[in-house]
């Protein structure tokens, strides 16, 4: 190892690199990471480098949330990683460092399985041994936001109606220009950005490819968008609906599935095969559970509401942009599923998790879906609704043993621990809201 490592380091320093940034994510999305000198590779990174399985359970406020397992009751045990050279990313924008993505193991060598990543393998293991390979496709849309001079948070741009476009009047200080071409050189299968349809809302392109690349290149763009975007004084964030008065930011995600041939099996000629109409039959029987992985805050059901141009009904339609799932027109070798229920608060691991546990139990059970809507989706009476807060969508997680079983025990405790932990703080906290409609009339 240490020979390998001392290898690994003389590249490094031959590209120019003297800081080794590992990185893993945790249970909500977060970038979990360690710098490394470069000159010390050998020995820092011989067994490891090694993090603290606290982290699994720390909530964005800092406490550490009792799940059953390596939580305070265990002492706080050692988490260590493996790097996975394949990942490794010169950041273009920090000159000298250079990024990578790590296995997470338990103390035994063996991967650990609160990791989001080891459990999105261990979906993927199972299309394998059926001699397919899912395909992912992500869109994130996400705000640029500063602070006034009051310490409250406003939008760096507020004009309205500037729906796709580029330059000067939507990006006035070149910041989104600036990730687009950071973004490019970091290698992440970048193509394409502009501004969205809300003032100061923008989105970046990514290629589609395997899933777990997929995942992996969306979990460094987030990271990406948020680091450059605090190195210019200024905040990006995917939360679902940071504004009370404009749209919300959704995370598309266009999925299908490939023989070992690597030949599209979700179109039957001009049709959609019986495996793309099992796996839509799947992921309609799961999308209440699924809802609490694919918006995982409080803040996301305030996006899903009706006629707001997320999902709100559970259904699916043709090149529809009003349903659940829309399929767009493409035939072919470009036949897919767009997922549009997400929103870029999610974990991009679990995400993937949940579509394809549930299309893969649509396809192992051959679920029939319902038909296609046409027209407004919103109007569609018969399919059902989405669960309308965080609590009420884990409470549709913990009932459901198909995604239960695929997130595995551990995993799954984590998440809905910190999850239940989140909207008990929230049913707490007394609200701006709160204060303005009941302080003077009661």
């Amino acid at each position: 190892m240490s020979t390998d490592l001392t290898s690994k380091a003389i590249e490094l320093k031959a590209l120019g690199i003297d800081i080794l940034r590992v990185a893993y994510v945790d249970v909500l999305g977060i970038a979990r990471s360690k710098d490394l000198l470069v000159s010390e590779l050998a020995r820092s990174a011989a067994h490891g480098p090694a993090f603290c399985q606290g982290v699994w359970i720390t909530s964005t406020v800092g406490g550490v949330i009792e799940s059953g397992h390596a939580s305070l009751a265990d002492g706080l045990p050692d988490l260590l990683t493996d790097i996975d050279w394949p990942t490794l990313r010169p950041i273009p924008w920090d000159p000298g460092v250079a990024m990578v993505i790590a296995h997470a193991l338990d103390p035994d060598g063996t991967p650990n399985q609160v990791s989001p990543r080891t459990v999105l393998g261990n979906i993927l293991n199972e299309y394998k041994s059926l001699g397919l390979t899912p395909i992912a496709g992500p869109e994130l849309e996400f705000y640029v936001a500063k602070l006034d001079e009051h310490g409250h948070f406003k939008r760096a741009i507020e004009k309205t109606g500037r729906v796709y476009m580029t330059g000067a009047l939507v990006d006035p200080n070149g910041l989104f220009l600036s990730m687009l071409r950071n973004l490019g050189e970091f290698n992440i299968g970048t193509f394409a950005g502009n501004h969205e349809f809300s003032p100061s809302q923008y989105e970046i392109n990514l290629w589609h490819s395997e899933a777990m690349d997929a995942a992996d290149r969306t979990f460094l763009m987030k990271y990406a968008v948020k680091d450059i975007a605090a190195r210019a004084g200024v905040y990006a964030t995917f939360m679902g609906k940071p504004w009370n008065d404009e749209g919300g930011s959704g995370f598309h995600m266009h999925v299908s599935l490939v023989d070992k041939n690597g030949k599209n099996v979700m179109h039957a000629g001009s049709e959609l095969s019986e495996t793309t109409l099992h796996f839509i039959g799947g992921v309609i029987k799961h999308a209440p559970a699924m809802t609490a992985l694919t918006n995982p805050t409080v803040n996301s059901y305030r996006r899903i509401r009706p006629d707001s141009l997320a999902p709100y009904r559970i259904n699916w339609g043709h090149d529809n942009r009003s349903t659940y799932m829309r399929i767009p027109p493409e035939r072919g070798e470009g036949t897919r599923i767009e997922v549009r229920v997400a929103d870029g608060a999610a974990n991009a691991y679990l995400v993937m998790a949940a579509i394809f546990a549930a299309g893969l139990d649509g396809i192992k059970k051959k679920i029939t879906p319902p038909d296609p809507i046409a027209g407004w989706a919103y109007d569609d009476e018969i399919a059902a609704v989405l669960p309308g807060t965080l609590a009420k969508a884990l409470d549709e997680l913990e009932a459901n043993d198909v995604l239960k079983d695929a997130l595995g025990e551990l995993l799954f405790n984590s998440f809905i621990a910190l999850k239940r932990d989140e909207v008990d703080r929230y049913n707490q906290h007394v609200s701006d809201w709160e204060i303005t409609e009941y302080l003077q009339d009661f």
